[in-house]
């Protein structure tokens, strides 16, 4: 991941997070957020996903991503209003890379605010789209 021709983060192994902050969204569904991508078995072993990015020695690039807030139901002009201001987003979006950090994960991270020009290649079919939205609390985190 570049920002201008700086290169700020860069992982082998693991999986890239995009994390759009949301207004409404709280410190307690950062944590349960990241504790669910550390759990996630999306490695495989044997043919089938068995394994967590720790499991396999892997790290985390997390891509702070407001715009994944964007609504462009109306006009032509996305609306960013439901995504957190961004005193707010970079609180949260520190710690929840804190969080992941505090399970023993390499983490490395864009930069907040930036432009970023992030490369991706991978290995694999996997792409999972999370939200705590409407997650029961006895569904997060195990």
């Amino acid at each position: 991941m570049h920002v201008d021709s700086e290169q700020v983060a860069e992982i082998k192994r693991g999986v890239v997070v995009l994390l759009g902050v949301g207004a409404k969204d709280r410190p307690e569904d950062g944590e349960r957020l990241a504790a669910k991508v550390a759990g996630l078995r999306v490695f495989e072993e044997d043919g089938r996903m068995q394994r967590a990015v720790a499991d396999v020695s892997g790290a985390v690039l997390v891509v702070p991503q407001f715009t994944l807030y964007g609504d462009a139901r109306h006009g032509r002009r996305p609306d960013f209003t439901a995504a957190a201001p961004p005193d707010v987003g970079r609180r949260l979006f520190d710690a929840f890379c804190g969080v992941l950090r505090g399970k023993g994960l390499e983490v490395q991270a864009g930069r907040f605010g930036a432009a970023m020009r992030v490369t991706l290649e991978t290995d694999g079919p996997v792409t999972i789209a999370l939200s705590t939205d409407g997650w029961p609390e006895s569904d997060i985190g195990s």
